[in-house]
């Protein structure tokens, strides 16, 4: 499959905001999770042991451009300032009146906002405990995934990578990067089919496989079903009329061995 047929209808990707980030371990699995699924913009509020770091780049598997790009900002504000679509992902209640919105509806709204060239970012909280309150209020949206209750806890780059996830199933309208639909050719007509199944009906028969007799249309027919489960390619008729040649020779050379 060709790049082009996995552009993102040029939306502009949204941008990841870690606030005070304690691991670089940590920040390195985001990275790695953003690169997955086509973003790059990473923003790091003070994280806890600096920056750069050598174990987030150690983590990152060779997502080295989200690591190398990043910038670290003194403040939310700051690193929030350019958006102008803020979700604040947390998996707790808030006494603040907004929107509420899962990881499908904000990668839609995500993308659709991208498409008219609109930036938008992704928040997430401390190791610990996430977002606290006055984080939360300069955001548009609350993102929250739909987690057990009981056990909502998430870990930072998980929970990234499954909003990087759905904004790429949204922005690619859910494109796989590639397919195996036609790796053996078009499909078989039906004579063909026939033609190769009457082949080894008689190569079957020749060897005294239908037994007893009484029942050899039972097992005719539930061969012919095995074969037209199997949506056969031209290819594959013509691999299957090989093997039942092969058989057919085997048959013959060994005869009085069997």
């Amino acid at each position: 499959m060709s790049e082009s047929t996995l552009e993102t209808n040029s939306a502009i990707p949204p941008v990841v905001v870690l606030c005070e980030p304690q691991l670089g371990e940590n920040i390195g699995m985001v990275a790695r999770a953003m690169a997955n699924f086509g973003l790059s913009d990473l923003r790091l509020i003070n994280p806890r042991d600096g920056w750069p770091s050598d174990k987030a780049r150690s983590t990152s598997s060779r997502a080295h451009h989200v690591i190398e790009a990043a910038r670290v900002f003194d403040t939310v504000e700051a690193a929030v300032a350019d958006l102008q679509l803020v979700f604040a992902t947390t998996a707790r209640n808030r006494d603040i009146p907004k929107p509420v919105v899962g990881p499908d509806e904000a990668a839609t709204q995500s993308v659709a906002q991208g498409l008219s060239g609109i930036s938008s970012g992704y928040m997430f909280g401390r190791e610990r405990w996430g977002l606290n309150n006055d984080e939360v209020a300069l955001a548009h949206k609350i993102v929250t995934l739909p987690v057990d209750p009981t056990y909502a806890s998430l870990n930072i780059a998980q929970a990234v990578l499954v909003c990087a996830y759905e904004w790429r199933r949204v922005a690619t309208a859910g494109v796989l990067p590639f397919s195996l639909e036609d790796y053996d050719g078009v499909p078989a007509a039906q004579d063909d089919i026939q033609r190769m199944f009457n082949h080894l009906e008689q190569a079957l028969d020749a060897r005294g496989f239908f037994r007893p007799l009484e029942k050899k249309p039972v097992t005719t027919r539930r061969l012919r079903n095995l074969f037209q489960k199997s949506d056969l390619t031209d290819n594959e008729v013509r691999i299957m009329r090989g093997v039942i040649s092969c058989f057919e020779k085997y048959g013959v050379k060994n005869k009085g061995k069997g």
